[in-house]
């Protein structure tokens, strides 16, 4: 029977490990069909018929089309309005609205949007206060609300408009009608069910359903948002025999699929839908006019705007203004994203502009200026700086200096090259505002990594094909007419158009292969060289002059450490197969601390590996959810305000009883300074022995102390002696700022009294408390406060059911139990990993790490 129950699980370990490469090959795929399909539906459309198409459209229409679009924004604004009411908080409006306008401006035309736009609310809305979680509930309502809208809308449009529904489908109505009673008739009963904000459960998952005020508010909110957006492309196009509200039901549906596909902005889903029930009663030719102007006003313009903003507070420096203060804070955080899906855009301008023709006009007015080398010698670079522009919008929206500088000259080149191979000016003013943009936020871009070190992930190298293989379908599809010879590749005239788009195709087409295979020959594992004496001394001194006492762990010397620039911070860490494994937060000036979460994550790329922080703070999310690591609950760190730490009264009456009883066992408590620990190390060695040989144990390594007569010695140690005879002792963690303490290296002998551990802590805290430290760490309990609710992650609700019933492998609720006898506040304490790593390889490595290996753990 086990083989049978092994395989399951080997099953899903291989399928969380290459998820990210099969997502990437089945959004390649859709994408595959959906272009195969428009190219099939357009077989009898020529290039110059949408041209045409495009120059006949009213600027009337084109007016109200902006006018649409700025109302659905607006109501896309209220989704964030809403879901932070939903969360019991309160946030001033203006940057709330910034904030939702750059998110979507970039998930709209991203793709990925509660990822790519959750990291825009995750930087900005930790700026203004909000915990983790609070974002992460957030993100979640905003996705479901607009899953859910989406669904709601698209079925009661259906229900009024089901004949023509079902006749572009070619299904009967009825099962339309049906489809769409089902579907109005679950979604009433949720709300009912959250009538009062009610709170179900399904097996261990609580969800707190959002009352019917909140309900209705998103419903009006998604049906605004759906019908402004839905309205930008009916303005567009000529006038049909379908009405505007079974317009809206088609519309809805090809945005849901759109999302689902995964695709980038829906590209090619959205506009298949579109054009298979529209075909019959509009000319393809128009519709694709029509679609290709809705491209730029609903996803083009928004992110243009949003950026224009960001340049415009960065001249003006209003910084005296309250409001232009909050946005200057806020386009801080905001201008990386922006500028990279600004950066994206562009390149995939150069790279379609390359396929297409050039107006007549246009050449041969330069025909009369340069010569044909040149012209052509710039069509093909533009190609290829714009492939090599989108794959640095990657790094530009890491800060990544060496992407600032690949986006700068490219622009610039790209820049000059649109005025010698045509006279773009459309092309040349927005690659304007890149330039400026990027120049204006140099300052942020700061952080000193190769962006040629970085390994592609499988959702950017799906990305790029997706533009690539649209570039050839666009090359097919303008010059379909043109018959293919050999002779084409050799053509070289002002007036040979299809010949220039072949090279240029085949220039991206060559120069995106190889960008792939560099990304997925991966480099070898590389271990980075031990840490010197001398890296520890100065370790040690950065550790003793800030808060953190665990930083004290440095002191063991079995971590490898990265030092900031200036020496004023450090990460240590241990390196376990592939995994890079930084314990805890940076150590040092907090005003580091960012950068050097980058240069970690990238040398753990550059050599192979991959990065992990292990139990950290929330205080470090936002950095690195920046550094593209997602991050998963470990536990939660109690800690105990010693100002406030006192037996009097009935609150800690069970310790004051431990007190007394240990007084009558003779137990007697005391501090050796470290000048002296060498005096009595032999005495703390026999009692270390002899716990490790009662509970049949090794040394533990990294996270934990080792008895090591240096490591030992070099902090206070506390001990309780019985009839002058120690029989339990206990490593001090301490700095200078005596803001923190906590032990590290706690030992009893197994004749010790019953009780012990309660009176040596009780004894720690009042000495660190009686001399001037501010809070006592006793450390973290595992898998302590996971989550359940609407948001929790399968991780969490693994994690909470292992804690509940784990009790059997590791004592989580006891240790939870006697931490909460001192009564501490609580702090969650975080797991980041690197995107599409499972946790749980992770912890294995992070376990392999603290036991000394495989046959450390195998031997306990």
């Amino acid at each position: 029977m086990e083989p049978t129950d092994r395989q399951p699980s080997r099953f899903r370990d291989l399928l969380e490990t290459y998820r990210p490469y099969l997502i990437a090959f089945a959004v390649l795929a859709v994408f595959a069909f959906t272009t195969f399909a428009i190219y099939n539906l357009t077989t009898e459309v020529s290039y110059d018929d949408v041209v045409e198409a495009l120059g006949n459209t009213r600027w009337s229409s084109i007016g109200l089309a902006v006018f649409f679009t700025a109302l659905s924004f607006a109501a896309l604004v209220g989704y964030d309005l809403n879901a932070i009411t939903y969360i019991g908080r309160s946030l001033p409006l203006v940057p709330v609205a910034m904030t939702a306008f750059s998110a979507y401006a970039v998930g709209n035309t991203a793709g990925f949007g509660a990822l790519s736009g959750g990291a825009i609310r995750f930087r900005a809305y930790s700026r203004l206060g909000l915990s983790p979680d609070d974002i992460a509930r957030i993100i979640a309502f905003v996705t479901l609300a607009f899953g859910i809208g989406l669904l709601a809308v698209t079925a009661l449009a259906s229900l009024v408009t089901a004949p023509r529904i079902g006749a572009v489908l070619n299904i009967d109505s009825s099962w339309v009608r049906i489809g769409a009673i089902l579907i109005i008739v679950v979604l009433s009963v949720v709300v009912m069910l959250g009538r009062d904000g009610r709170t179900i459960s399904i097996g261990s998952l609580n969800i707190r359903l959002p009352d019917t005020r909140t309900s209705s508010q998103q419903f009006l909110i998604t049906a605004l948002d759906i019908a402004a957006s839905a309205s930008v492309l009916y303005v567009l196009l000529p006038q049909t025999g379908i009405g505007w509200p079974s317009f809206l039901a088609i519309y809805a549906t090809a945005v849901g699929l759109g999302v689902l596909s995964h695709v980038p902005a829906g590209l090619g889903v959205f506009e298949t839908v579109i054009i298979a029930a529209l075909g019959n009663t509009v000319s393809i030719d128009q519709v694709l006019g029509s679609l290709v102007l809705y491209r730029v006003i609903y996803h083009v313009l928004p992110l243009l705007i949003a950026t224009l903003v960001v340049i415009g507070v960065e001249i003006r420096q209003l910084a005296h203004h309250p409001v232009a203060s909050t946005l200057r804070k806020l386009e801080f955080r905001l201008a990386p994203p922006l500028l990279a899906t600004f950066a994206m855009i562009a390149g995939a301008m150069l790279i379609f502009s390359s396929v297409t023709p050039t107006p007549d006009s246009d050449l041969d007015f330069l025909s009369g200026f340069l010569p044909l080398p040149l012209v052509e010698g710039a069509h093909f670079l533009s190609s290829i700086l714009g492939l090599i522009l989108f794959v640095a919008a990657r790094g530009i929206g890491q800060r990544l200096d060496g992407a600032w500088w690949t986006g700068m000259i490219c622009t610039a080149l790209a820049l000059v090259f649109a005025f010698v191979r045509a006279v773009a000016l459309f092309e040349a003013a927005f690659l304007i505002i890149l330039l400026a943009g990027l120049f204006l936020s140099a300052k942020q871009f700061k952080r000193r990594a190769s962006l040629f070190g970085q390994v592609l992930t499988p959702t950017w190298l799906a990305a790029m094909f997706i533009i690539v293989a649209a570039a050839v379908t666009v090359l097919l599809f303008v010059y379909r007419e043109v018959d293919y010879s050999h002779e084409l590749w050799w053509q070289f005239e002002f007036s040979e158009e299809a010949p220039r788009g072949l090279r240029a195709t085949l220039g991206l087409a060559i120069f995106a292969a190889t960008i792939s295979f560099f990304s997925l020959l991966r480099p070898a594992a590389w271990r980075a060289p031990p840490s010197t004496v001398d890296d520890l001394e100065r370790a040690i001194q950065v550790a003793m002059a800030q808060d953190n006492a665990d930083a004290n762990l440095v002191r063991m010397g079995d971590k490898r450490l990265m030092f900031s620039e200036s020496g004023k911070a450090f990460i240590m860490y241990g390196i376990q197969g592939r995994s890079w494994i930084a314990l805890f937060d940076p150590v040092g000036a907090l005003e580091e601390t960012a950068d050097l979460v980058w240069r970690f994550v990238e040398e753990a790329r550059a050599r192979g590996g991959r990065a992990v922080f292990y139990q950290i703070s929330p205080g470090l999310l936002s950095h690195c959810v920046d550094a593209g690591l997602r991050a998963f609950k470990l536990g939660e760190l109690a800690i105990v305000d010693l100002a406030r730490f006192d037996l009097k009264g009935g609150r800690l009456a069970g310790l004051r009883q431990a007190i007394n009883k240990g007084a009558r066992e003779g137990l007697e408590f005391s501090v050796i300074d470290p000048p002296q620990v060498m005096a009595s190390i032999e005495d703390l060695r026999c009692v270390s022995d002899a716990w490790l040989a009662e509970h049949n144990t090794r040394e533990k390594t990294f996270s934990l102390g080792a008895f090591r007569e240096d490591y030992v010695a070099s902090q206070p140690v506390a001990v309780l002696r019985k009839e002058n005879r120690i029989v339990a002792f206990a490593t001090l963690s301490v700095t200078d700022t005596k803001q923190e303490g906590t032990v590290d290296l706690m030992r009893f002998s197994p004749d010790a009294p019953k009780g012990s551990m309660d009176f040596l802590f009780v004894k720690i805290m009042e000495y660190l408390r009686d001399a001037g430290y501010a809070h006592f760490n006793l450390g973290m309990a595992p898998l302590s406060g996971m989550s359940t609710r609407e948001a929790a992650l399968a991780w969490d609700r693994i994690g909470s059911v292992v804690f509940e019933h784990g009790e059997r492998f590791y004592n989580f609720k006891g240790l939870k139990a006697f931490k909460s006898k001192f009564h501490p506040t609580w702090e969650p304490r975080y797991l980041a990993v690197a995107g599409g790593v499972s946790p749980a390889i992770v912890m294995m490595d992070a376990t392999l790490l603290i036991g000394g290996g495989l046959r450390g753990v195998v031997g306990k």
